[in-house]
């Protein structure tokens, strides 16, 4: 019996240059076609601007992802099309290339190591047993608003040296900003109204402004010596004298409040909607014998697919599967296809929670953009 964390569309010819193309659920059906019919097939903007090629098998994606001096992060990480004037004010270390992306890198991934996020485990496990103790006293609750949406940042919060307190706000205004084109989240759906006022912050957002303000007050503050958790870390230049500039800690922050607290949500609600909807894998997680907690935690992030996919730009011409891919064209790494994809993962559209090696593709791997917390 087939397996689900999330509705599926059936539609196998899906416009995913749509803002509404999961609106019936994951478009597995489109991926399913193209990886057997076209795998780098063009899809023509909805809103008339340039399309963009599609790249949907797991093989292709391991072999682009790694080719960042052929397909580029800096023109942009989205399907939208930037100015240069856009890119420049908007960019995070995701939207450059190496070498300057390993100097960005540099100055974040110490915050985010191994050994500085196991130093908060003690307060992550009392959030983690506060918040269940609360929504258990519920007897009915919603898993996805009161576990899912406020254990990370809850979490971030703990390590990024902010007030608890101001996790929900947070998560608000992170709402707004990566969920630009869902009227649930903001007034300013960028497909709806005219954000053209609000090109020039991270993802076309006023809530940016609000971001931008709290982050000026983190600066102010650690300028003046006050530590405060790991971001002192990330303003810290680096053995090379590489330092984070303010515009560029303020375009990070957003991006840490936004993906650093969406993916997470979403990996985590995936996983409690299926071992709700699948009770034989809650059976078999309950064991005593139960011991391979990374494999199944590896095997939810492949499931849930949290980050969809990113887009990339030719660098120059060049031929893959039969096409002529031109320089400047937008070409978009499809990571939920990838981890659909039975050539590259045997068995895809079933949960496997002692899957071994298991070769996702949720977080970029294989390319110099892999996400920091996969170590």
């Amino acid at each position: 019996m087939e397996q689900y964390a999330f509705s599926r569309s059936t539609d196998p010819h899906v416009d995913l240059s749509s803002q509404d193309a999961f609106n019936d659920g994951a478009p597995f059906a489109t991926f399913d076609r193209m990886r057997r019919e076209n795998p780098l097939e063009w899809v023509e903007m909805s809103d008339g601007s340039r399309g963009f090629w599609n790249v949907v098998r797991h093989a292709d994606l391991l072999d682009l992802n790694r080719q960042s001096d052929l397909l580029s992060s800096a023109k942009g990480i989205r399907m939208e099309d930037q100015s240069d004037e856009e890119y420049e004010a908007r960019k995070t270390f995701q939207e450059t290339d190496p070498p300057q992306h390993r100097a960005f890198r540099a100055l974040v991934s110490k915050a985010f190591s191994p050994s500085t996020v196991a130093s908060y485990d003690g307060q992550i496990r009392t959030i983690v047993n506060n918040l269940l103790d609360v929504a258990m006293e519920q007897g009915e609750f919603d898993a996805v608003d009161a576990i899912a949406r406020r254990l990370p940042m809850q979490m971030l919060a703990q390590i990024m040296g902010v007030p608890t307190a101001d996790g929900d706000w947070l998560v608000e205004k992170g709402d707004a900003l990566i969920s630009n084109s869902d009227p649930d989240y903001t007034e300013f759906v960028i497909d709806k109204v005219d954000t053209d006022e609000y090109r020039l912050l991270p993802f076309r957002s006023p809530a940016a402004v609000e971001l931008f303000d709290y982050a000026n007050d983190l600066l102010d503050r650690m300028d003046a010596g006050e530590q405060i958790g790991v971001l002192n870390l990330v303003r810290q230049p680096t053995s090379h004298g590489t330092q984070m500039s303010r515009d560029e800690f303020r375009n990070f922050f957003c991006l840490l409040v936004a993906a650093g607290n969406d993916t997470t949500r979403y990996s985590i609600a995936a996983t409690i909607h299926s071992l709700a909807n699948n009770p034989e894998l809650l059976t078999q997680i309950q064991s005593d014998d139960f011991t391979q907690w990374d494999e199944a935690s590896d095997e939810m992030i492949r499931w849930a697919s949290p980050t969809s996919h990113f887009r990339r730009t030719a660098t120059r011409d060049f031929e893959y599967h039969g096409k002529q891919v031109k320089a400047g064209d937008k070409v978009i790494m499809w990571f939920l296809s990838g981890n659909r994809d039975e050539a590259g993962i045997s068995d895809p559209y079933t949960i496997n929670l002692t899957r071994p090696r298991n070769p996702f593709l949720s977080f970029g791997q294989g390319g110099p953009h892999i996400c920091l917390g996969m170590w």
